[in-house]
């Protein structure tokens, strides 16, 4: 278990190996701004902000990471988890070949983005970290610690 002070972001890859070589080095990127956006903010930050890179296949076998906020880097050929969250999550923002799926609100911490091929994936994490990171982390800094029922 982890401590209540720790809200870890999970960012979650496919365990295919097409995700391992092409979308792992883009949640190691994720993660690195993630520590970089947690430095700018320590001295406003009331809570440890963890992050951890894990495969689909851990995450959807593991009930305490899954209520962790979570972005997943990876279409539904090459992760299980974005197969999986398409169908639960409604808002959605498409440019040229990306996919990005989120709540603008960050009520809901889950982020799925894919592109159409490699580069596209490249293009819509790159999107991400502009456009909805700082949002989306001090959401999560924010939240109530999930219930561990």
């Amino acid at each position: 278990m982890l401590p209540a002070s720790f809200y870890p972001v999970i960012i979650v890859v496919g365990a295919h190996p097409r995700a391992e070589e092409a979308d792992r080095p883009l949640a190691y990127r994720v993660r690195s701004e993630i520590e970089m956006w947690k430095r700018r903010h320590e001295e406003l930050l009331e809570v440890e902000l963890g992050v951890m890179v894990c495969c689909d296949l851990w995450y959807m076998n593991d009930e305490a990471l899954r209520r962790r906020p979570t972005i997943c880097i990876g279409g539904p050929g090459v992760n299980a988890l974005s197969a999986y969250l398409a169908q639960h999550l409604d808002e959605r923002h498409q440019e040229a070949d990306v996919l990005m799926q989120l709540d603008e609100d960050f009520t809901d911490l889950r982020v799925i983005i894919w592109g159409r091929d490699h580069e596209k994936t490249v293009h819509g994490v790159e999107l991400f970290m502009d456009k909805f990171l700082d949002g989306y982390l001090r959401a999560v800094a924010t939240q109530i610690e999930p219930s561990e029922d």
